[in-house]
C-alpha cells in the first residue's frame, strides 16, 4: 500500500480523535512544533531486504515528526544501535527533514497511530493489519526485527506462521529469519530489562 494510503486511513474513530487532540494540545516542550498528528508512513530504504516491526508511535515522538521512532528516546535508542551497527550514517533523528537515510533497513509498526498510553485496542491492531500484511507479502525478506512480544505475535500471523515463545534475541525460521528483542522503551531501558549490550546483540542478530 502506498505513503499516502497509510497516512490518509482514518479507520479507527479513538485513535484519529486522540493524534489529532495530542496535535493540537501539544506538550508544553514542543509548542513550537507542527505536529504530524497522522498515521505515521514505513521509514527507510524504499528497496530494504531487512524489516523492523515496532508497536506504534509515540505521542510526542512520531507522532509530533511525522517519522517512525524519531523524537522519543525510544528512537534515540534505535538508531544508536542502528548507527553502530554500519546501517545509519548517525546515531540521532531528529525530525523528517533531517536527511537521514537507512542502508537496506525499512522501519514500519503494527499500528500506525498513536494510541492512548500505547496500547492500541484488538480491533485497532486488526484495522492496521493490511498494512504490515501487504508489506511483509511484498518482498522476500532476508530478516525481520520485532520489537516487543505485540510485533513477535502479528508478524507471525501476518505470515501464517507458528512462532516460539518471545523471548529476547531469539532468532526463528529462516526465509526470512525473524528476531526477537524486548522494545527500547523507557520502560524497558530505565528499569535495566533491556541493556545496549543486549539490543546490540539482537541487532547483530537480525543483520547477520
Amino acid at each position: 500500500m502506498s505513503r499516502d494510503c497509510i497516512t490518509e486511513c482514518r479507520r479507527c474513530p479513538r485513535l484519529v480523535e486522540w493524534r489529532e487532540q495530542v496535535a493540537r494540545e501539544k506538550r508544553a516542550s514542543f509548542a513550537d512544533w507542527t505536529y504530524w498528528g497522522k498515521p505515521v508512513p514505513n521509514f527507510g530504504d524504499p528497496d530494504a531486504t531487512h524489516l523492523i516491526v515496532g508497536l506504534a508511535p509515540a505521542a510526542h515522538g512520531a507522532n509530533r515528526t511525522g517519522r517512525m521512532f524519531t523524537g522519543d528516546r525510544s528512537g534515540d535508542w534505535l538508531f544508536q544501535a542502528l548507527h553502530k551497527a554500519g546501517v545509519a550514517p548517525r546515531a540521532t533523528s531528529e525530525s523528517i527533514g533531517d536527511g537521514l537515510k537507512l542502508k537496506d533497513v525499512l522501519i514500519t509498526a503494527v499500528c500506525h497511530c498513536a494510541p492512548p498510553g500505547n496500547k492500541p485496542t484488538v480491533e485497532e491492531i486488526r484495522n492496521c493489519n493490511p498494512y504490515l500484511s501487504e508489506l511483509l507479502k511484498s518482498r522476500e525478506w532476508k530478516s525481520i526485527l520485532c520489537l516487543g512480544g505485540l510485533a513477535w505475535t502479528e508478524v507471525g500471523k501476518a505470515l501464517g506462521v507458528k512462532l516460539p515463545k518471545f523471548e529476547h534475541a531469539t532468532a526463528a525460521r529462516e526465509n526470512p529469519k525473524i528476531v526477537a528483542s524486548y522494545h527500547p522503551s523507557q520502560q524497558n531501558t530505565f528499569t535495566g530489562r533491556l541493556t545496549e549490550t543486549m539490543f546490540d546483540e539482537a541487532i547483530h542478530l537480525w543483520l547477520n
